[in-house]
């Protein structure tokens, strides 16, 4: 019997044998070769980010991080414990590097704590000995030294997620672990990245590498170089701080953006490799909505901002000339309605022209302006400029705001359009909202007499190892072509002395400049006010206080830049918004060659 067992068994190893090697032979030697021979991929260095001063804004930071191989640690927690005695290890670290201990094999290297201080490092480098298996390493980590500062215009880099998986070449992300996620560093991900490199390695049964067999080295990605003017950035920086708001400042010949800053901002930097829960959800909780680019995304009332280009067409369309006079006693009404349309200064302006109207920012003007104009003619008139339109910036995420129609009302809310809804959109008011980049490039449009300008925040790259440029044009062939050129200048002529002559809203502001500027002030109503009520700032929640505004640019004969600003619930735009651009105006004459008043 026991012969016949043995027979038994020595038949099936020879039937197995058989099988493996000569009906499956093909299958396992393909199968062993591939085995035999892997790619490892090499991730490409991440492109750098500059100020238009040269400034680095983003850089590739060597950090330590402490890494353990599991399979020379004998017990893992316990080797943890001892390390939480001279490294500052969280829960969250812990949790991380047990979720990836069960993806990787025991011989590979698995994160335990990342950026390391160098007291840390230090403190580990003594104790090495202690610690088989356990190791710290050097690794380019993103890195914004100016944080919160640019973060709604550079935005940030993050680990890959699962929604990153689904459009990204996964051949050339191989290796590579973060991602842009908002601003410059998502918008030109593709030149920032580069291009994967390899190593073609033998590798043992264990998938140990035994050698290498061929290497191709990665392309590192473009740096990029920003339009921002530091210096302007800074001063937008300081006039916000502590308030909400946005400032954007442009060329407006070449839609260079020379200050795009939102306020309140953060810090970027926590969020490379994972913000923790409890900072984020009070970031998500804070009223002041930190993570919200309000340059791009923030939509107000324009307010009086809105009445050059509301006097613009009315001269182009013919209902208005530079003479035309309105009678402002300091309210309008509509003929068989009681409702009193009220003007800004109680007691009125009396008669006013064109020049009068946008240099007092007479409100009854303007009603009578737009309800001659009527709502088509006006929403046409505005559109000219992107009211209502994404400017076309290269960050992600604007808003395009509204310009409101009869058509939109009737689509959206259903009813239709009524009379005093076109007046109060005359002085900026009702439905109409803006971005404050709306406002600088439609500005932009006005200092160049109608050439459309794309506003841009990218100028050119260099490459990383050559250092070769390569600019980046900005074309645009759309122009505003009036029936009469002379309409920029009249209109123009009457923004210079809102902060030029003493009866301007603004004149404080212009007072004892050096050189000639344009501008509008503007004060937007957040809420209504009863017929009967006054405006009683001291009497009313912060949130519902008016947001003021300004617009402007310089110089007049020459303009080079063009400044827009909204101070949420601010107040006036004479007293709070226009001071903060003569500030930037002057910094950005005096690195210029001096051009005097003519």
């Amino acid at each position: 019997m026991s012969v016949f067992i043995i027979f038994i068994l020595i038949s099936m190893i020879v039937s197995r044998i058989f099988y493996l090697t000569i009906l499956k032979n093909t299958h396992y030697s393909t199968l062993s070769q591939t085995n035999r021979v892997k790619i490892i991929p090499t991730p490409p260095i991440r492109g750098l980010i500059y100020s238009r001063d040269g400034v680095i804004l983003a850089e590739n930071k060597s950090t330590f991080s402490l890494i353990v191989i599991p399979e020379k640690i004998n017990n893992i927690n316990e080797t943890i414990a001892k390390l939480k005695k001279i490294i500052l290890i969280e829960d969250s670290d812990i949790e991380k590097f047990k979720k990836s201990l069960n993806k990787k094999r025991k011989f590979e290297k698995i994160t335990l704590r990342l950026k390391l201080s160098k007291e840390e490092v230090a403190r580990f480098s003594v104790n090495r000995h202690r610690y088989p298996g356990v190791d710290v390493v050097a690794r380019l980590n993103r890195y914004y030294p100016l944080g919160e500062k640019l973060v709604h215009a550079i935005g940030y880099v993050a680990r890959i997620d699962d929604e990153n998986v689904k459009s990204i070449n996964k051949s050339n992300y191989s290796g590579t672990t973060h991602i842009g996620k908002l601003g410059i560093e998502k918008y030109y991900e593709s030149l920032l990245h580069g291009h994967v490199g390899y190593q073609q390695v033998e590798v043992n049964a264990q998938g140990r590498v035994i050698r290498v067999l061929e290497k191709v080295a990665p392309k590192p990605g473009e740096n990029i170089h920003l339009t921002i003017d530091l210096s302007l950035q800074q001063i937008a920086i300081d006039e916000l701080k502590n308030k909400r708001g946005a400032i954007v400042a442009m060329d407006p010949k070449n839609g260079d953006v020379l200050a795009l800053v939102s306020s309140p901002g953060y810090d970027p930097n926590k969020f490379v490799n994972g913000i923790d829960a409890k900072s984020y959800d009070l970031l998500l909780a804070s009223k002041d909505k930190p993570l919200i680019n309000r340059a791009i995304q923030g939509k107000y009332p324009p307010g009086s901002t809105f009445k050059p280009f509301m006097g613009l067409v009315g001269l182009e369309n013919g209902t208005r000339n530079n003479t035309d006079e309105s009678w402002c006693p300091g309210w309008f009404t509509l003929k068989g309605n009681k409702h009193q349309y009220r003007d800004w200064k109680k007691q009125g302006h009396g008669h006013t022209d064109l020049h009068k109207a946008i240099m007092e920012s007479c409100d009854v003007y303007f009603y009578t302006l737009a309800y001659d104009l009527g709502i088509d003619r006006i929403y046409e008139g505005m559109s000219r400029f992107g009211f209502g339109q994404k400017t076309g910036i290269d960050i992600g995420g604007e808003k395009q705001a509204l310009m409101p129609s009869r058509r939109w009302k009737r689509e959206v809310l259903g009813e239709a359009w009524f009379p005093g809804e076109t007046l109060i959109l005359g002085i900026g008011q009702g439905y109409a909202l803006v971005t404050p980049l709306q406002l600088a490039k439609a500005m932009a449009t006005f200092a160049n007499r109608g050439h459309i300008i794309r506003p841009r925040l990218v100028s050119g790259t260099s490459n990383s190892i050559t250092n070769e440029a390569h600019d980046l044009p900005n074309h645009s062939k759309n122009k505003i072509v009036l029936s009469n050129s002379a309409y920029w200048n009249d209109v123009i002529r009457s923004m210079k002395d809102v902060v030029h002559d003493v009866r301007g809203t603004a004149w404080f502001s212009g007072k004892d400049a050096e050189y000639n500027f344009a501008g509008k002030t503007g004060t937007a109503q957040v809420i209504g006010i009863a017929q009967d009520e006054n405006y009683k700032k001291e009497e009313i929640a912060e949130e519902f206080q008016d947001h003021a505004l300004f617009i402007g640019f310089a110089p007049v004969e020459a303009p080079r830049i063009v400044i827009a600003i909204i101070v949420e619930n601010g107040g006036g735009g004479s007293k709070v918004a226009a001071p903060i651009a003569r500030k930037m105006f002057d910094d950005f004459m005096k690195k210029k060659d001096p051009i005097t008043k003519g």
